[in-house]
């Protein structure tokens, strides 16, 4: 049996916080300690009554005057993009053709897709993320790299091979046939097994043809525990190519939805510019909008509407993009998640972000039971922050008054050097 205390800090949310001032949605222990044996939570509470039922020999972590929180998920980012982050000058379809795809291209050599799975990760957790739903290339080299990597590190993880048969490079085009037997074996092999799980993974309506999508749609059919990922609505360029490419359906949801493709486990990249059908169907159907605020900034897609579409019960989640999206780090992006609402005369509270980053995003997943949260039974996938980490942020936090002003000083001000510590199944990484 293994067993450690990380000390410190504790707060884990309850549910959605519903504003500023929301003590009732979360738990905050001053001194608290996480209990972890072999690799989930035992118990969490404050440190008095916690440290009287360690077992001896327990190794103890202590995190004094640090914020210990669940670790952070991230619900959409591309593996092989790590070298495509930082490109220059193009808006959605021009920086495809310009950057992406000539990376991805990469992926089809197994050495160049292990070594991409290893960076990936080291910066994943490096960033405090312990859970993410990833692209793979259209390669299965590039998701079964990915897999043994995360399996290695004993991480939750979420991907799958991109399907992708037209308006692409020749090297990135697979077939429909291909696409489906390569996510079968794939699903086979990986799904359900140590922490990880797949995603049936279209990259979106212009490299799909209707065969291809429909091979997804029977792929979630036969696998209805597996998630499907993929991009809608995010650049008015690509709505206006999916409605020539697809003059039958009724808008861009429509493809997906004829093909079998909405529901719980599905996760939409951005959803920027949703039709009210599109909303009120994504709602019925419980499907997730998530919502990339750097990438969409960064190649000039437009404004997430967060109070529209959570007024309509769509659920929602948060993620990085990478590498449209221009940091690793949860903390900046839900900063630029702040800004983007501002522009439209909304809000993000500190207590929000930060929940949807943990708990919500959790949720969205179906894996709260799991993840995004500090209970016993939960995994111990942990990090630590530190609201003072650089000579701004220390200076700011001598005139901090709450637990919610320091939330918020991290949440604009932080990135990677405010973590402290990442663990991953109760193990530091």
């Amino acid at each position: 049996m293994s067993t450690r205390a990380i000390r410190g800090r504790i707060l884990t949310f309850l549910r959605q916080p519903e504003g500023q001032g929301d003590s009732d949605s979360y738990r905050y222990i001053a001194d608290g300690i996480v209990h972890v044996v072999d690799g989930r939570i035992a118990a969490v509470g404050p440190t008095p009554e916690i440290v009287r039922g360690l077992p001896p020999g327990t190794t103890v972590d202590a995190w004094p005057d640090q914020l210990i929180l669940p670790g952070l998920i991230d619900l959409h980012i591309h593996l092989p993009q790590t070298q495509v982050i930082a490109s220059y000058g193009a808006q959605l379809l021009d920086w495809l053709e310009r950057y992406t795809f000539v990376e991805e291209q990469k992926y089809a050599d197994p050495a160049h897709a292990a070594a991409g799975a290893r960076f990936f990760l080291d910066e994943l957790l490096r960033n405090g993320t312990t859970t993410a739903v990833v692209y793979g290339s259209v390669h299965a080299a590039s998701a079964e790299a990915f897999f043994t990597e995360s399996a290695r590190r004993g991480t939750a993880m979420i991907a799958g091979k991109v399907m992708m048969d037209r308006n692409a490079p020749p090297a990135l085009c697979d077939t429909a046939q291909a696409a489906y037997d390569d996510s079968k074996a794939l699903i086979a092999r990986w799904h359900g097994q140590a922490r990880q799980r797949y995603a049936v993974t279209p990259r979106f309506a212009i490299t799909s043809t209707p065969g291809e999508l429909a091979a997804a749609g029977a792929l979630m059919a036969e696998h209805p525990s597996c998630h499907m990922q993929t991009h809608l609505s995010e650049n008015l360029n690509e709505i206006a190519a999916t409605k020539a490419l697809f003059p039958e359906a009724r808008d861009y949801l429509d493809v997906y939805d004829r093909h079998g493709l909405l529901g719980p486990g599905a996760l939409f990249g951005h959803c920027i510019h949703l039709e009210p059908a599109e909303i009120a169907r994504m709602a019925e159907t419980g499907s997730v909008a998530v919502f990339c605020p750097t990438s969409n900034l960064f190649i000039g897609s437009g404004l997430f509407d967060w109070r529209r579409l959570e007024g309509e019960r769509l659920r929602i989640g948060l993620a990085t993009d990478v590498g449209g999206g221009t940091s690793y780090s949860m903390l900046r992006t839900a900063a630029e998640g702040y800004k983007v609402l501002q522009l439209q005369g909304q809000n993000l509270p500190a207590l929000r972000a930060f929940d949807q980053m943990t708990r919500g995003n959790a949720a969205a997943l179906g894996m709260v039971d799991e993840i995004g949260r500090i209970e016993p039974g939960a995994y111990a996938d942990l990090v630590v922050l530190d609201a003072a980490a650089t000579r701004a942020m220390a200076h700011r936090m001598e005139t901090v008054r709450d637990l919610e002003e320091e939330l918020f000083v991290l949440m604009t001000l932080g990135d990677e050097r405010s973590v402290r510590a990442t663990y991953v199944q109760g193990r530091p990484q």
